[in-house]
């Protein structure tokens, strides 16, 4: 996936979860922040940011922070954006048969998953947290993650076919794990959930300022 418009600015502070100030070249600016998670080991003062310009004049704030550089490396952040990584990479994953139908934000009973490709139902689930060269899941407690997780390992319980896809938005990663320190929950139910047959993957992604693509597939640790 691309984005448009990019520039880099310095992080100064996150007044609430939904915006940032920031300061491109000698001006400052608010920001809005394309993640309402925690993001603390990354919004650090001075820190380097990667910057949407928006093209609609009517918005509030000019701006979305989309990336974070941290180490030599540049992290996506944008909420919205493995959902589209997804939708690029799963065609060409290996994963599914060539033209197996891909449909997005498919219902099923009370709920809505991101994807059913074929017959599998698919939740799909970002990851920006980088715990010494191990990704891990969710950065701030997430029942509706919980959630999620408890239905696919009902539709495999029932006879059908379920994957859990995450998205680690960075490189130099080792492997993937639910985060139990902040959420223990979420991981009994991801451990759960593998137990009753839901196929639990996760690819890196070779991130630009202004391009994300999904790249290699990386293990689970459970």
């Amino acid at each position: 996936m691309n984005y448009k418009n990019i520039l880099q600015g310095k992080f100064i502070h996150r007044p609430n979860r939904f915006i940032a100030e920031i300061k491109i070249g000698q001006e400052r600016a608010i920001c809005h922040v394309k993640n309402t998670g925690r993001l603390k080991e990354l919004l650090l003062p001075n820190a380097t940011v990667w910057l949407e310009q928006s093209e609609n004049p009517n918005r509030k704030t000019a701006y979305d922070l989309i990336a974070v550089e941290q180490d030599g490396q540049i992290i996506n952040i944008d909420s919205q954006a493995p959902n589209k990584i997804a939708a690029e990479w799963l065609p060409k994953s290996g994963l599914f048969p060539a033209n197996t139908p891909i449909r997005a934000e498919v219902k099923r009973g009370n709920s809505r998953f991101d994807f059913l490709v074929g017959d599998t139902w698919i939740e799909v689930k970002g990851i920006t947290l980088n715990d010494q060269g191990i990704a891990k899941f969710p950065d701030a407690p997430t029942l509706r993650g919980v959630k999620h997780l408890k239905e696919l390992a009902a539709i495999c319980q029932s006879g059908g076919k379920a994957m859990v896809l995450f998205i680690v938005q960075m490189k130099g990663i080792a492997g993937v794990a639910p985060n139990d320190q902040t959420h223990p929950e979420f991981g009994q139910a991801l451990r759960d959930a593998a137990q009753a047959g839901v196929n639990i993957v996760a690819v890196d992604c070779i991130v630009r300022p202004d391009e994300v693509i999904a790249d290699r597939p990386i293990p689970i640790i459970l």
